[in-house]
């Protein structure tokens, strides 16, 4: 992050003397790309969604998926290939079931989530596990994730164009006309829309976090009783 967040760090617990690096009062940046497990999934929108997570890796963020098939798989590539770290949320109870059951793929976490609470249950622990959640194309299980980061006030990017719920996602909201506190923002540009989001976090969830920990337990916690 940059340096002036460092600086910030700094005043949150006088027991920090130095915080050289991001993540060491918490975890850093985690981003979110949801979209398409199926269907049409055309070679432009495979790129740059693999784009995305490649931008994810190099900001040095924390990519989690629904650890499904299809658009997020394609980020999970883009985001190892950039020597990422990758976070999975699976639906499964196990590896077996993860495998065998819902065909999901292994290759490219450093760890997956198992939830045992199936494809719509794991969506509440998928959404609430981001600081800013990501949506391309996307089918039902899409929309439902989108819902869910809507309505709990979630920091959203809709990458344009990728097809699917994606591209409708402006009507819905008008349609619900309901005002949750959620920030949304859209542009067909993966990079561009990354540091648009990275701007408001940096702006409003990342102060958040540091007034929290100045007023509780510290960055340590503190023992049970």
């Amino acid at each position: 992050m940059a340096d002036n967040m460092k600086r910030e760090r700094r005043t949150v617990d006088d027991r920090v003397q130095d915080v050289p690096e991001p993540g060491d009062l918490f975890p850093c940046m985690t981003v979110g790309i949801m979209g398409s497990a199926g269907g049409r999934l055309p070679a432009d929108v495979r790129r740059r969604v693999r784009r995305l997570g490649a931008a994810v890796a190099k900001k040095g963020c924390v990519l989690i998926t629904g650890a499904c098939p299809g658009l997020p798989h394609e980020a999970v590539k883009g985001a190892k290939e950039a020597g990422g770290i990758v976070v999975g949320v699976s639906p499964a109870l196990n590896f077996e079931e993860h495998v065998t059951k819902y065909g999901s793929p292994t290759r490219g976490y450093d760890a997956i989530i198992y939830t045992g609470s199936g494809l719509m249950g794991r969506e509440i622990e998928n959404i609430r596990s981001c600081d800013v959640v990501i949506f391309a194309g996307g089918r039902s299980g899409t929309l439902g994730e989108f819902a869910i980061a809507y309505d709990e006030a979630k920091v959203i990017g809709v990458l344009k164009s990728t097809g699917g719920i994606t591209d409708h996602l402006s009507t819905i909201i008008d349609m619900v006309n309901k005002e949750t506190g959620a920030v949304v923002c859209y542009d067909d540009d993966p990079e561009r829309l990354l540091n648009r989001l990275e701007e408001i976090y940096r702006d409003h969830i990342y102060p958040q976090h540091l007034r929290i920990l100045k007023s509780g337990s510290g960055p340590d916690g503190r023992l049970q009783y």
